[in-house]
C-alpha cells in the first residue's frame, strides 16, 4: 500500500509540475493534488503504462505537430491524464495553465443543446414547437426546435448572410453583431433556404444561433445569465462564461487565439452571436459537464437517449447528429459522440465514448488540424499497438536537432559578434528582427 501511496503521489506531482507546459511552472498555479482514496491509488497504479504512455503520445505533438493547448483524458469516470502545454499567448510567453480557458467554438453547441433539453425536460417548451411561437417574427413557417437542434432547418448560414450588413467593427446599425442583429437581418432580408424543411441534414451555425435566442425568450432570462444559474454553478464549472458577460481583458485564464503560423488572430466578426460558439472554459470544466452527462444527473435519461440518436438517415453510414452531438453508431467500442471546434485559432475536440465512460479533451489555442484526430490516444487507451518507442525517438530527435539549430545559431552569432568587436570597436554588432506575415483568416 505504501508503494502505490508513493506512485500516486510521484505521477500527481509531476502532472501538476508540468501543467504549465514549460520548464519552468508557474508559481501561481491554482492546480491542487487530487484527495488521496484508495481508489484513486489502485486506479492510477494500474494504469501507471498508460499514464506513461498518453505522456509521450502528447510530447511527440508538441514537438512534431507544434500542439498548443490543454488536454484531459479520463476513462470509468476517472482522470487519467492532464496536462497543458506551450503558452497563453505566444508573443507575451504567458504560460498555459491547466485552468486556462478557451473559446469552444462549436463545441459550445453541446452547452446549448443541453439548455434547450433542460427546458423541454422542465415542462416549458417542447421540441416539436414552432420557432414562430417564440419569435413571432421569424420570417420562416415550419421550422421546429427539433429541426434546430439536428441540422435540418434548411436555414442559411448568418455567417455568411449577415456580413455585408456589419462594419469593420463588428457593428450593425451602429449595435453589437449579435443574436438580435442576426433575427433582425434575417426579418428584413428573408435570405433565401438551402433547403425545405426536415427535408435534408445542412450544418449550419444559425440553428444554434437561434436556440439561444429562443433559451432567453423561455426562460427570460440573457443566454449567458441563464447558463450561468442552470448550467455552470449547478454543475461546479467555476472557469466557464459566455462571451461578452465578463471583461476578457481582465480575465488572466482567457488565452488569445493564434493561426496556424502563430499570428494572434485579431478578427472579431461574428464574436458575440452566441449558441453556435461563444463559450469559454477549460479542459476540468468541460469533463465536469461530460460527467453529469454520464451520470443522468444533469438530464432525464430518456432525454439524453433521444439527444444521442442520428435523425438524418438520407445518407446511411458510419456518421450522425443528434441534438448538439455528431454521432458514430456503429463503432465497435459503441456508440460515439463528440463534437469538434474550429473559431479564431482556437481548435477544439470533445469526445466521448458512452460504453466505458472515456472522455478526450483537447483544448487548443493555434489552430491545428491534428487536433482532430485521436487515433494514438485511443490505441493507448484501448491497449492496442503502438509504436511507443519510435515515437518517443522521433520527437526526441527532432526535439534535439531544434536545440541543436538554435545553440549553433548562438554560436555563429557570439563568433561573428567577436570577431566584429575585434576589428572595429566603433561599430557594434547588429542584431537582425524576423518579420513574419500570413494571410488574415477567419476560424
Amino acid at each position: 500500500m505504501n508503494k502505490l501511496l508513493f506512485f500516486f503521489c510521484l505521477v500527481s506531482g509531476s502532472l501538476l509540475l508540468s501543467s504549465c507546459g514549460n520548464s519552468s511552472a508557474s508559481s501561481s498555479s491554482t492546480s491542487t493534488l487530487p484527495v488521496v482514496n484508495q481508489d484513486s491509488i489502485l486506479f492510477l497504479a494500474k494504469n501507471k503504462t498508460k499514464i506513461k504512455l498518453l505522456d509521450e503520445v502528447f510530447k511527440n505533438r508538441v514537438y512534431s505537430d507544434g500542439f498548443n493547448g490543454c488536454v484531459l483524458v479520463a476513462q470509468k469516470g476517472r482522470v487519467m491524464y492532464k496536462n497543458a502545454f506551450g503558452f497563453s499567448n505566444l508573443k507575451t510567453q504567458d504560460s498555459l495553465k491547466i485552468n486556462s480557458a478557451f473559446q469552444l467554438a462549436s463545441t459550445s453547441k453541446t452547452l446549448t443543446a443541453g439548455a434547450i433539453l433542460l427546458l423541454k425536460d422542465q415542462g416549458k417548451l417542447q421540441l416539436g414547437d414552432n420557432v414562430k411561437k417564440y419569435i413571432p417574427s421569424f420570417p420562416y413557417d415550419k421550422i421546429t426546435i427539433e429541426m434546430l437542434l439536428t441540422h435540418r432547418s434548411g436555414l442559411s448560414n448568418y455567417i455568411y448572410f449577415s456580413e455585408p450588413y456589419c462594419d469593420a467593427n463588428n457593428c450593425y446599425n451602429g449595435k453589437t453583431f449579435d443574436n438580435n442583429a442576426v433575427l433582425e437581418i434575417m426579418q428584413s432580408t428573408q435570405p433565401a433556404l438551402y433547403a425545405g424543411p426536415n427535408k435534408k441534414f445542412e450544418y449550419c451555425n444559425t440553428n444554434y444561433a437561434l436556440l439561444a435566442s429562443i433559451v432567453e425568450k423561455v426562460s427570460g432570462m440573457g443566454f449567458h445569465h441563464f447558463m450561468e444559474q442552470n448550467v455552470f454553478i449547478p454543475l461546479g464549472m467555476s472557469n466557464t462564461w459566455v462571451c461578452g458577460t465578463k471583461n476578457d481583458s481582465s480575465c488572466t485564464l482567457k488565452t488569445q487565439g493564434h493561426n496556424g503560423s502563430g499570428i494572434p488572430e485579431k478578427d472579431t466578426y461574428a464574436d458575440y452571436v452566441v449558441g453556435d460558439k461563444g463559450i469559454y472554459s477549460t479542459v476540468e470544466d468541460m469533463f465536469k459537464w461530460s460527467q453529469a452527462l454520464y451520470s443522468g444527473s444533469f438530464l432525464k435519461k430518456e432525454t439524453i437517449e433521444q439527444a444521442y440518436t442520428g435523425y438524418s438517415k438520407e445518407h446511411p453510414g458510419k456518421r450522425n447528429y443528434g441534438y448538439g452531438w455528431r454521432l458514430i453508431e456503429d463503432s465497435p467500442e459503441g456508440k460515439i459522440v463528440y463534437h469538434n471546434g474550429w473559431w479564431h485559432g482556437y481548435s477544439t475536440l470533445f469526445y466521448r465514448r458512452i460504453s466505458d465512460e472515456t472522455t478526450v479533451i483537447l483544448l487548443s489555442n493555434k489552430f491545428n488540424s491534428k487536433t482532430y484526430h485521436i487515433e494514438d490516444i485511443l490505441a493507448v487507451l484501448d491497449n492496442k499497438p503502438l509504436p511507443v518507442a519510435e515515437v518517443k525517438k522521433e520527437a526526441e530527435a527532432k526535439y534535439k536537432t531544434k536545440k541543436t539549430a538554435v545553440a549553433t545559431s548562438k554560436t555563429k552569432k557570439n563568433s561573428k559578434s567577436a570577431k566584429n568587436n575585434t576589428s572595429s570597436k566603433k561599430k557594434p554588432p547588429t542584431q537582425a528582427v524576423a518579420s513574419v506575415t500570413s494571410k488574415k483568416g477567419r476560424g
